[in-house]
């Protein structure tokens, strides 16, 4: 067996951890124990994801179309993004100036570069999967221009950390159902592949998360009204 195939494997393995944790942490009562642990947990089995599949890289140039594997680097820089800033939204709740610090700022402009080129592959380079890429290059640069605004000043409301933990572990959950999705679901039910399946697997978990994102904002970042 390859080493490609190894990592793979291992790939998958981890991402059926991901999924399981992901699901255990977001449904159990913030702050409990079993969300501190099974939330650790799962940003433990990204990490391994985001590691396997830097691995597979490579691999995936050489076996697949080169687009593909431009696709699946920009998804590398955005899940990256993700799994840092909400493990160090905890870490840095009351260090608002360490956590904008320069790891902050590189992967800012990783966001922004990577979703220009992944925007002009789109636009004007392939045929296939043209809206998904497209679609899912607005993600770099909205993240890019998110975060240089974040870094400008210190943020008033002190719970900063909250926002940025939960607005980064929805774009984590986008990751983990994609891949599931398109990937694991397809190979469990073969009669449900297509490529209706996969412009449902790439947009549907992508338009799920604006509307998660909206619904945590309100129940736990409520507008806090000021006296007259």
């Amino acid at each position: 067996m390859e080493s490609y195939d190894i990592l793979k494997f291992a790939h998958i393995g981890i991402g059926a951890l991901a999924l399981l944790t992901f699901w255990t942490s977001g449904l159990t009562r913030k702050g409990s124990r079993v969300h501190t642990i099974s939330g650790k947990v799962y940003l433990l089995a990204m990490t391994g994801i985001l590691l396997s599949a830097a691995g597979m890289l490579g691999g995936f140039a050489e076996r697949h179309h080169p687009v593909a594997a431009a696709f699946l680097g920009y998804l590398l820089v955005i899940t990256g993004t993700s799994v840092w800033c909400s493990w160090r939204a905890v870490r840095d709740k009351r260090d608002w100036t360490a956590y904008t610090g320069p790891v902050y700022k590189v992967l800012m402009v990783l966001n922004g570069l990577s979703g220009l080129a992944i925007a002009y592959i789109g636009l004007f380079v392939t045929t296939q999967m043209q809206l998904v890429i497209t679609a899912f290059s607005v993600i770099g640069i909205a993240n890019a221009i998110s975060m240089w605004r974040f870094a400008k000043a210190s943020p008033a409301d002190p719970r900063w950390w909250l926002k940025q933990h939960f607005g980064a572990m929805i774009g984590n959950g986008v990751a983990t159902h994609i891949a599931f999705l398109s990937i694991g679901l397809p190979k469990l039910l073969p009669m449900l592949s297509g490529p209706v399946l996969q412009n449902l697997a790439w947009l549907g978990p992508l338009t799920l998360s604006v509307i998660a994102g909206i619904y945590l904002n309100r129940k736990y970042m409520p507008v806090r009204k000021t006296g007259r």
